[in-house]
């Protein structure tokens, strides 16, 4: 079963996992890339970027459950959920190993995937990621708080809806790092008319935030990243997740690869798809798979992060309007 949105640049494709409908769009030919949409978002967030991949790469970009086209049910919203629904979707699509990459709440998702699934797990790129610190702004604290759904209700009815996006799209225009990234802002207020995607959203967002900011890190576990390649790409304007979070990726993965966009907000892959786009086939290009080893896997874990993290190299430079810090 197969459906285009007037509004769609690829054909939305379905498979029903577990009882539900799954979205996704796949295009291209190539090693493979799964793309992991953030909260509240779809895999339209990647339309600026798929065509360019799809040149060199099997594009895999799903709607997340409760997101999008997919089914949004009362059901598990964990990141462990999300990385087995990924695993099952995979499977179905006869994909054995992919490079996962996930922005903001996607990327902790791929951290979760890459952690379950070591053996399916080719490399890691985390796109202004969720899981690097606790700092997130308040407005996805509040998604978590009470009477967030029956405000979010009367805000988003007929009328009030289109002013309130209207108003963001408009401020978007300012020439001002503050108002970056509202117009993505109003297509997700646009999406919480659906009260089904409201309910959806508040499950994710009380799984991973509380009212001190983010719950989950990938800090405990960072030293397993020994074991696989990895990149982040953050924009230097991000008022969502702070950008200092790409220097604690650097802190607790010394091996992490680090790009750093300028003028660029939450969504360095919309800002700048060009830019993503060499930084990203860059980074599969330069760098072997890994290739899971129970035997190192498991003196990983025996070893854990008791070792201390060695001090990170980095060389600095600017390069395509941005600055660049590869982790030696």
């Amino acid at each position: 079963m197969s459906a285009t949105p007037p509004e769609a640049t690829h054909e939305v494709q379905f498979v029903t996992l577990h009882g539900h409908r799954r979205a996704y769009v796949k295009v291209g030919q190539g090693p493979a890339l799964l793309l992991l949409h953030g909260l509240a978002c779809d895999h339209t967030t990647w339309e600026p970027v798929i065509d360019a991949l799809a040149q060199r790469f099997t594009v895999i970009a799903p709607d997340l459950l409760g997101h999008g086209q997919s089914a949004k049910p009362r059901a598990d919203y964990t990141l462990g959920g999300y990385a087995n629904g990924m695993r099952d979707l995979l499977t179905v699509l006869g994909i054995d190993k992919v490079t996962v990459v996930g922005h903001s709440f996607g990327g902790g998702v791929a951290m979760q995937f890459a952690y379950q699934f070591p053996e399916r797990t080719e490399r890691m790129v985390l796109v202004a990621s969720g899981g690097l610190g606790p700092e997130v702004t308040p407005a996805i604290r509040a998604i978590a708080s009470p009477g967030f759904h029956q405000a979010m209700g009367l805000a988003t009815l007929p009328g009030v809806r289109q002013v309130n996006t209207g108003a963001l799209r408009a401020l978007s225009h300012l020439p001002s790092k503050y108002t970056h990234d509202l117009d993505e802002v109003a297509d997700i207020v646009d999406s919480f008319a659906d009260p089904a995607a409201r309910a959806a959203i508040r499950h994710v967002v009380r799984a991973v935030v509380d009212w001190r900011g983010q719950i989950v890190t990938m800090a405990d576990r960072a030293y397993l990243t020994e074991a696989m390649p990895m990149c982040v790409i953050w924009g230097r304007d991000d008022q969502v997740l702070p950008v200092r979070h790409a220097d604690t990726a650097a802190r607790i993965a010394p091996k992490a690869r680090v790009e750093v966009i300028a003028d660029a907000g939450h969504f360095p892959h919309k800002d700048h798809p060009q830019r993503f786009v060499t930084l990203l086939t860059d980074f599969v290009q330069s760098t072997q798979p890994a290739v899971y080893s129970r035997a190192r896997w498991r003196a990983l874990l025996r070893n854990g992060a008791s070792a201390p993290i060695p001090q990170v190299a980095r060389e600095v430079s600017e390069r395509h309007g941005g600055r660049s810090l590869t982790i030696a």
